[in-house]
């Protein structure tokens, strides 16, 4: 069964901004990755819809919303926070961001693809109920899981975030949900300089520190969520699937590589496939060093598509 593309031209309209890191050039950078190791022919392209308000409005306030559709500049740009803005396209991509997030739950639990990689922009995971930041606008993985959960009656959803920053923004919007379990990793004392005392029970959070490598990054994975994910025992597994821990990227300083991407990945689809048929869903987050995220992307959908 093939593997989901999901992406839209939309994505790469929006525009923070000379010199801003996250830019359009880093879709292209992935696509055209996979393109050349021909990983693209065991996938299936779709284009990314526009979520609904409704879709939204499960994993943020109707009210913010209408505030990110309507603050949308007709030219130049609108600034959110000293390192996010919208420029005229921003709200259609941000809407096909979290569409493709919709379309990928859509089509997994259909049956039609067992996987999916939505190759989307702006990323998501730091978007709260009510509040845009650090580069996200909606929160494009929680509104995959909220359509799972409250659309198709899921009772039991994992998100996996292996971004170096921590997803303040799904664990804001899934804190006391006890329908969710949320893993992550990230890096100590890193933007948003959050994560290190998790909210709700719900929350595996292993904050690690700069320069852990890989080995204290599968240590991680090892011993505090595997144990909770097999407890847990997830219907469909999300993944908020940022490279910017590599150590090629300064975004970060936790210095992995791209056999760490792919050894993660790899212990989430074991677990997918003993609990949940395989069904996995990634979302792109972070990564800004074009060679390092192609890479790091293209290791991860290779365990996702199952030719690793």
């Amino acid at each position: 069964m093939h593997t989901a593309f999901i992406t839209h031209a939309d994505c790469a309209r929006h525009k923070m901004g000379a010199g801003h890191p996250e830019c359009p050039e880093r879709l292209g950078a992935i696509s055209d990755h996979l393109l050349s190791k021909g990983l693209l022919n065991y996938m299936t392209p779709y284009d990314a819809p526009l979520a609904t308000e409704e879709q939204l409005a499960r994993a943020h306030s109707s009210l913010y919303v209408r505030e990110i559709i309507e603050a949308a500049p007709t030219e130049g740009y609108c600034q959110i926070d000293h390192d996010t803005s919208m420029n005229p396209f921003t709200v259609q991509a941000a809407l096909r961001a979290a569409g493709a997030a919709v379309l990928a739950t859509d089509l997994v639990l259909a049956g039609k693809v067992a996987t999916a990689f939505c190759c989307v922009r702006p990323p998501g995971h730091h978007a709260e109920r009510a509040a845009a930041m650090g580069f996200c606008f909606f929160n494009n993985v929680v509104v995959g899981i909220r359509h799972a959960l409250d659309v198709h009656g899921l009772q039991r959803v994992a998100l996996i975030d292996f971004d170096v920053h921590h997803g303040n923004g799904s664990e804001d919007i899934l804190s006391g949900d006890d329908r969710v379990i949320m893993c992550s990793i990230f890096e100590r004392g890193l933007y948003p300089f959050s994560g290190e005392n998790p909210t709700s029970a719900n929350m595996i959070n292993v904050p690690l520190p700069a320069r852990s490598g890989g080995d204290k990054f599968r240590d991680a994975v090892t011993g505090h969520w595997l144990p909770a994910l097999e407890a847990f025992q997830p219907q469909l597994i999300y993944i908020s699937a940022g490279f910017d821990a590599h150590r090629d990227d300064d975004m970060g300083n936790l210095g992995l590589v791209e056999a760490d991407y792919a050894w993660v990945t790899r212990q989430i689809m074991m677990i997918a496939q003993r609990h949940c048929q395989g069904r996995v869903i990634s979302c792109l987050e972070g990564g800004y060093e074009f060679g390092a995220l192609a890479r790091s992307a293209a290791a991860h959908v290779k365990v996702l598509i199952g030719v690793d």
